[in-house]
């Protein structure tokens, strides 16, 4: 009696290069973003620890500015994820808010690089406004990160930390005007460090199935 065998049909619901058992890793478009305020947040959380918030000598000049600097091109890039993901809503208003605070965060830069310089003059009228839009800033983060828990676009813990770690200014500046600057030196970099730090790693590990 003779034998036949025959092959398999091939399987067609397994797309090429997904055959096997391996996982294929998430995507995470906003990896690249979270690091840059990971990083951004370490850099300034040290800079506070070593000089506190004093820029008036020359290592607070540049440490501290050059450590706020790149902070504040980490909160940018959160910015920039919220935009892309409509994080506070799709609507005009969301807009607006988001271009506000961009625009109040870019002129915030304008300050640190001043200071950094060392060509800030708060007697001059016009360094004194530039100079008020740093804790604006950081105001307009906090409302925005009420909003995120709010609108609900976010999810799991990315919907409620944006709200831990952009309290910053309104924990920090109560501190520093109730206990004073060497109380408020370790509160601000523990701050930023349990905050924002760990924000960026949140945002980082977004992926795309988690956008709004």
């Amino acid at each position: 009696m003779a034998l036949t065998q025959t092959p398999a049909p091939a399987r067609s619901d397994v797309h090429p290069g997904q055959a096997g058992t391996t996982p294929q890793p998430a995507h995470r478009p906003y990896l690249r973003h979270g690091t840059v305020l990971t990083v951004g947040a370490l850099a300034w959380a040290g800079m506070i620890a070593a000089f506190g918030f004093d820029n008036e000598g020359p290592g607070g000049q540049y440490g501290h500015n050059a450590g706020a600097f790149l902070f504040q091109l980490g909160v940018l890039s959160l910015l920039r994820v919220l935009w892309r993901t409509r994080a506070i809503g799709d609507g005009r208003l969301a807009r607006f808010v988001l271009r506000a605070e961009t625009v109040a965060l870019s002129v915030a830069i304008v300050s640190t690089l001043s200071d950094f310089f060392g060509i800030t003059n708060l007697d001059n009228p016009v360094s004194l406004a530039i100079d008020m839009f740093w804790p604006l800033s950081m105001l307009g983060m906090f409302l925005i990160g009420i909003r995120i828990a709010v609108a609900g676009r976010w999810k799991g813990l990315s919907r409620f930390y944006p709200m831990v770690a952009e309290s910053w200014a309104v924990v920090t500046v109560p501190t520093l005007g109730i206990f004073g600057p060497g109380v408020a030196r370790w509160v601000g970099a523990a701050h930023l460090l349990v905050g924002y730090a760990v924000l960026g790693q949140v945002v980082a590990r977004k992926t795309a199935r988690d956008e709004a």
